[in-house]
C-alpha cells in the first residue's frame, strides 16, 4: 500500500475524513477539502470531517467540479481513499441537476425535468414529491404549480435528488442606486475584490443560474457591503431582514454613507414604526410577532407590500421557521443569505440550501485574516475551578442544572478582574448568557451592561460612547452576538454562552475581527468551569473556528 507520511489525510471508508492537525500540510489540506466537507470534532491533535450529501451538494452549486473534490483528498492522502468513498462523491455529485425547474411557456406553471424515465418513475412515486405534480406531459416531464416551487425543492432535496432552479424570476419595481466614490463622511469608498466576487457570484449578470443564495462571510469582512453591491446589480425594490433593530440601524447608516439612496427612499419596519419604501429594512421579530399562538403572524403581509426584486436575508443561520415557510413563497424573486456560518443549531441547514438557495461564496476567515481584511486573532480557554462549596452544589444538582451552575462559577468574577488589569487601555467587550451573573460583573467592573429588556435609545447612546472611546467597554448578553458595529473592540471576555453552540462562538469572535488600524491582535478569551460539563460544551463551541484554522491556548488556573 502506497505511504505518504508528509500528507495530513486519511480517509475512511464511512466517508470521514481525519486531518493530523501537526502535519506540514494540514492547513493546505484543510483549505483544500473545506469546500465540500463539515467538521465534526478538533480535539488537539486530530480533527474529523465528515463528507455529507449537504456539503458535496453546496460545492457543486458553487461550480467546483466532482473531479476537484477527488483530486483534493488524493492529493492530501497519506493513504490511497478507499474507492467507495471516491464512488459515493462521484454519486452524489452527479445527482446534483437530475431534476431541473423550469418556467413553462404559459408563464403560470413551472416545468419539473427528471434526467431519465427511472428518476421520473421513482420521483411520481414518492410520497414527499408526488403530491406537488401536476399533468405529466412525457416521460420525463411534469407540469408544476407556481406555487409549489419552494416546497417542491424542500421535497425533492428529502428524496436526495436535489434540483436546479432555472425557472427564473419575477421583475421588481426598478430602484435607482449607485456606490459612492467618497462616502458621505469624507473617506475614500470602494468593494473589496472579495466582495465584488461575492456578488458576482450570487447574481451571475442576471442569468437564470444566479439570484438565489448564500455568501459565507467572517464577520468583520463586509458582508453589509456584498449586499449593497447585489442591490446595485439587481436595481430593484429590496427588502432586508435582518436580526435586530441595531442592525436595522446599522444597514441605514452604511446605505446612507456610502450608496446615492436618499434619506426617503430606506424606511424602516419594526415595533416603533411600520413604514415602507423602495428599500425597506426590517426585523425577524417583528415578522413572526403575533399577540396569540394560535393567530397568523400579521406582519408576514410586508412580503407583498411592495414589488420586490430582492430580498436580502441577513444573518441567515437565524431565520426563524415561520418565515422558512413564507419564504418557500418567494422564490419568484431574487434571494440573498449573507451569514458568517451556514451552522444552525436546528439542523435546518437543508431549507437554508432549498428556500434560499445553495452556498454561492466563502472565504476562509484565516486568508482574510492573512490579508489584512480583518484582525488576528489569539483564542485563550480558560478553566477555572469552583471552591469546595460550589463542587459539591454542582455534584448533587440534576443534571439539566449542572451546565447553569457551572457556567456562573462565582471565582470567573476574580478571573474578569484579572483579565480587565491585563488589557487596560484596550476596547473590551464581556459576554455572557445569565442576567444575573452579567448584573454582578457590572457591579464589580462598573461597565455598563446591556441586555434585552435595554431599550433601543439607550443601547444606541452606548455604543457611541463606546465608539468615541468615552467608556472602556461594555458588558453584554446574547444580544452582543450579532451585527454590531463596534469596530475598534480587541478584546472579548466570554464568561457564559448557549451550550455548545459553534454558530454563537463564531458570532461572538466576530465581534473583534474588524482589522485595527494599528494592526493589533485581537483576543478571544472563554472562561470555562474545570472538571464540569462546560469543558464538554466548550470543545463542541470551538468545532467552528477550528474549522477556521484557529486554536485555542488552555490556560488552568489552581485550585
Amino acid at each position: 500500500m502506497s505511504y505518504f507520511p508528509e500528507n495530513a489525510l486519511i480517509i475512511q471508508s464511512d466517508r470521514s475524513v481525519l486531518l493530523e492537525v501537526h502535519s506540514p500540510r494540514a492547513t493546505a489540506a484543510r483549505e483544500a477539502i473545506a469546500p465540500f466537507t463539515e467538521l465534526v470534532k478538533s480535539p488537539e491533535h486530530i480533527h474529523t470531517y465528515k463528507i455529507t450529501p449537504l456539503s458535496v451538494w453546496n460545492a457543486r452549486a458553487a461550480g467546483m467540479p466532482v473531479d476537484d473534490m477527488l483530486a483534493a483528498l488524493q492529493d492530501h492522502a497519506k493513504y490511497p481513499m478507499p474507492d467507495a468513498v471516491a464512488q459515493e462523491i462521484d454519486a452524489l455529485g452527479k445527482r446534483y441537476g437530475l431534476t431541473v425547474i423550469e418556467r413553462s411557456d404559459d408563464e403560470i406553471h413551472l416545468l419539473l425535468r427528471a434526467a431519465d424515465l427511472p428518476l421520473a418513475e421513482l420521483l411520481s412515486r414518492n410520497d414527499q414529491v408526488a403530491p406537488l405534480l401536476g399533468e405529466r406531459l412525457n416521460d420525463c416531464l411534469f407540469q408544476v404549480d407556481a406555487a409549489f416551487r419552494g416546497v417542491l425543492k424542500q421535497a425533492l432535496l428529502a428524496a436526495g435528488y436535489p434540483a436546479e432552479d432555472l425557472a427564473g424570476y419575477v421583475t421588481g419595481d426598478a430602484l435607482t442606486i449607485e456606490l459612492r466614490r467618497i462616502s458621505r463622511a469624507g473617506e475614500p469608498f470602494d468593494l473589496r475584490d472579495y466582495q465584488e466576487a461575492a456578488a458576482d457570484a450570487f447574481h451571475q449578470a442576471g442569468r437564470v443560474q444566479g439570484g438565489s443564495g448564500v455568501i459565507v462571510l467572517p464577520c468583520g469582512a463586509g458582508k453589509t457591503m456584498v449586499g449593497m453591491a447585489a442591490m446595485i446589480a439587481v436595481q430593484e425594490n429590496t427588502l432586508v431582514l435582518t436580526s435586530s433593530l441595531t442592525s436595522v440601524r446599522q444597514w441605514r447608516r452604511e446605505l446612507l454613507d456610502k450608496t446615492s439612496l436618499s434619506e426617503d427612499s430606506i424606511a424602516e419596519y419594526s415595533g416603533e414604526t411600520k413604514n415602507t419604501a423602495p428599500v425597506t429594512l426590517a426585523t425577524y421579530q417583528i415578522l413572526t410577532y403575533r399577540s396569540q399562538k394560535d393567530q397568523q403572524q400579521p406582519h408576514f403581509e410586508l412580503f407583498n407590500a411592495r414589488s420586490w426584486g430582492l430580498i436580502i436575508y441577513d444573518e441567515v443561520h437565524l431565520l426563524p421557521a415561520p418565515v422558512f415557510r413564507v419564504t418557500a413563497e418567494l422564490q419568484a424573486r431574487r434571494r440573498l443569505g449573507l451569514t458568517a456560518t451556514l451552522i444552525r443549531e436546528d439542523g435546518r441547514e437543508g431549507d437554508v440550501f432549498a428556500l434560499i438557495g445553495p452556498k454561492r461564496y466563502d472565504v476562509p476567515w484565516r486568508e482574510l485574516e492573512g490579508q489584512g481584511f480583518i484582525a488576528a486573532a489569539e483564542c485563550t480557554e480558560i478553566r477555572v475551578p469552583q471552591d469546595a462549596d460550589e463542587q459539591m452544589t454542582y455534584a448533587i444538582a440534576p443534571k439539566r442544572q449542572q451546565f447553569r451552575i457551572a457556567a456562573e462559577n462565582p471565582r470567573k468574577l476574580a478571573t474578569i478582574k484579572e483579565l480587565l488589569e491585563k488589557e487596560a487601555g484596550h476596547r473590551i467587550l464581556i459576554i455572557g448568557e445569565y442576567i444575573e451573573q452579567l448584573e454582578k460583573i457590572a457591579h464589580l467592573t462598573g461597565l455598563p451592561l446591556i441586555t434585552g429588556k435595554t431599550p433601543q435609545r439607550e443601547r444606541d447612546r452606548r455604543y457611541e460612547q463606546f465608539r468615541h472611546q468615552q467608556i472602556d467597554g461594555l458588558i453584554l448578553s446574547r444580544v452582543g452576538n450579532f451585527a454590531l458595529d463596534l469596530p475598534d473592540a480587541d478584546v472579548l471576555i466570554q464568561v457564559s454562552g448557549k451550550y455548545g453552540s459553534r454558530q454563537e462562538e463564531a458570532q461572538r469572535l466576530g465581534r473583534v475581527l474588524r482589522p485595527k488600524s494599528d494592526g493589533r491582535v485581537a483576543q478571544f478569551y472563554t472562561l470555562v468551569s474545570l472538571r464540569t460539563c462546560e469543558e464538554e460544551f466548550a470543545r463542541h463551541r470551538q468545532l467552528f473556528l477550528a474549522e477556521q484554522g484557529y486554536s485555542y491556548q488552555i490556560r488552568v488556573l489552581n485550585e
